[in-house]
């Protein structure tokens, strides 16, 4: 007997189904063990990190407590307490936490007297390539100024120079020493240039624009009425 129409339709309708189900179980069998494997290993990197985040922030607080623990043992004057949290430390992978570490030991060495000590300190945060270039920059200001009367002026000069610069965060810093070193050179131009620039710039201390001003004047520059790019018309 023949199909109606619409009994035509119904049965290629189902028989289209069956066969999409078929393929559906056909392709899931042959993938469904890569699909699993997939699954199993995308949960474990993402409980992976999860873990790795919670891991970094029990170690930042650990070192953290230690370092304010070590800061209280020097406040109550035991540093041999302090000294082997700080050593610790230096070698954290965090980066505030290690550079803190290198400037508290470089200041206790300093306060020991022990300037080469701290010196050297101030060299490793210099030197230490995974820290942000502040940190970096604060560890050569420092170790030049530990160092300073015991090296030649040109080497200040080509040490501090590209900080010794306006707008720089260890402009005045920076700057002073250079200036002097200019002197050293016998190049009074330049180091009253120099302190001109220091002088005009409103962000540094105003104890440190006063003295520019003056050692500016006593070289025969009036700090208020140079151009403000002075220094770099001296240095050409």
């Amino acid at each position: 007997m023949a199909l109606k129409p619409v009994d035509n339709e119904t049965f290629y309708r189902e028989v289209d189904e069956e066969l999409r189900r078929e393929q559906m179980m056909g392709w899931w069998q042959r993938h469904s063990k890569k699909i699993i494997l997939g699954v199993v290993a995308l949960l474990a990197l993402i409980g992976g990190f999860i873990w790795w985040q919670n891991q970094q922030q029990v170690q930042a607080a650990e070192q953290s407590a230690k370092l304010l623990s070590a800061f209280d043992d020097i406040a109550a004057r035991n540093k041999p307490a302090a000294g082997p949290k700080l050593d610790s430390l230096v070698k954290s992978g965090s980066e505030g936490h290690r550079a803190s570490a290198l400037l508290t030991k470089a200041a206790l060495a300093i306060e020991a007297n022990d300037l080469k000590a701290a010196a050297g300190f101030y060299k490793q945060l210099a030197d230490d390539k995974g820290l942000e270039q502040p940190y970096r920059d604060a560890g050569l200001v420092r170790m030049t100024a530990v160092e300073f009367d015991t090296l030649q002026p040109q080497q200040v000069i080509d040490r501090l120079k590209p900080l010794a610069v306006g707008g720089n965060p260890w402009f005045g810093s920076a700057g002073e020493m250079v200036a002097i070193s200019y002197l050293k050179l016998n190049r009074p131009r330049d180091a009253a240039n120099l302190f001109a620039s220091m002088a005009k710039d409103k962000q540094l201390p105003d104890s440190l624009r006063s003295r520019a001003t003056q050692m500016a004047g006593s070289l025969g520059v009036d700090a208020v009425q140079e151009p403000a790019d002075a220094f770099q018309e001296g240095t050409r």
